[in-house]
């Protein structure tokens, strides 16, 4: 059966934005969405915990070379925190290691907190999580018991804000860098307050700056069939909306395509840019030098359409 799978499976080249049910790791996600296109290749960007939903990007075959870029941009998610318990893994999965008494703040103090964690900070990742120490994932270690030092790493929130406040209950919006886990941002938002709290539910909203409406249900994929959802696959240059762009002259192309660097005049802001044909046709990804050298930094072959 799977030699047969693999035979039937064709070049699938686009992504789409899944709204990923809770229960489901992010990569047994993906292979439910590969198995329904038949794609060779497949990648998502951006983990979401099994019991965490909302906005996972799944890119299918040259699509696959964008997920670093959607990885390295801001997410946005709603958080519902839990707030007087604390469990070791920060989330509604674990056990209760702590209890603590909730303060009787208002709207506007537990803002003023939320606000207090706006910018760059360095945040310590939790023992439950998918980084390595001595090769060992850090979870592993932190199912046998065992906690280790982590290194804190540079984070970034961009915006924050209170959507409620009632009781043991805290739900708030967050726009944040990657490497952001916001299961320790919970936590350090409790301790802020004088209490402990862990997250009760996650929903990501928004990666790249895709919104929310974009997104479609693993219920809908599988209903539709592989033919009706290659039709809903975004072209891989869709998720780099976000760079400036760029085009080339025939003879430029020809060698950007080729890998080499081209003279593409003076840039006012050197930097990494989409590159397009004349004709609109995307090549790839390149980094643009204020002497207007352009060096292609990933090139993309995106002549094949999806049948």
């Amino acid at each position: 059966m799977n030699a047969r799978a693999n035979k039937r499976s064709e070049p699938v080249d686009g992504f789409l934005l899944l709204n990923k049910p809770a229960g489901l790791t992010s990569n047994q996600a993906l292979q439910r969405v590969k198995r329904l296109l038949n794609a060779r290749k497949a990648g998502h960007a951006g983990s979401l915990d099994p019991a965490a939903t909302g906005m996972l990007p799944l890119c299918f075959g040259e699509a696959t070379k964008v997920c670093a870029f959607l990885l390295d941009a801001d997410k946005v998610y709603r958080v519902t925190a839990r707030l007087g318990t604390a469990t070791d893994t920060g989330d509604g999965d674990g056990t209760p290691v702590a209890e603590a008494p909730v303060p009787d703040l208002s709207r506007d103090e537990w803002d003023a907190i939320l606000q207090s964690f706006r910018g760059e900070s360095m945040q310590v990742p939790p023992m439950y999580s998918a980084l390595k120490k001595d090769g060992k994932r850090l979870y592993e270690l932190a199912r046998r018991g065992e906690t280790v030092e982590r290194e804190p790493r540079p984070i970034r929130i961009g915006e924050i804000g209170l959507l409620e406040a009632a009781g043991r209950r805290l739900v708030f919006r967050v726009r944040c860098s990657k490497g952001t886990y916001v299961r320790t941002l919970v936590e350090d938002i409790a301790r802020a307050a004088g209490t402990v709290a862990h997250t009760a539910a996650l929903h990501r909203e928004s990666v790249a700056g895709f919104r929310a409406e974009d997104m479609h249900d693993l219920a809908g994929f599988e209903d539709e069939g592989a033919e009706a959802l290659r039709r809903r696959l975004r072209p891989p240059d869709q998720a780099l909306a976000g760079l400036p762009e760029i085009r080339l002259e025939a003879a430029q192309s020809r060698r950007f395509a080729h890998g080499q660097t081209v003279a593409a005049g003076p840039a006012e802001a050197p930097g990494t840019m989409r590159v397009y044909d004349a004709a609109g046709g995307f090549l790839g990804v390149g980094e643009r030098a204020a002497d207007g050298r352009l060096a292609p930094r990933r090139l993309f072959n995106t002549g094949e359409k999806n049948p």
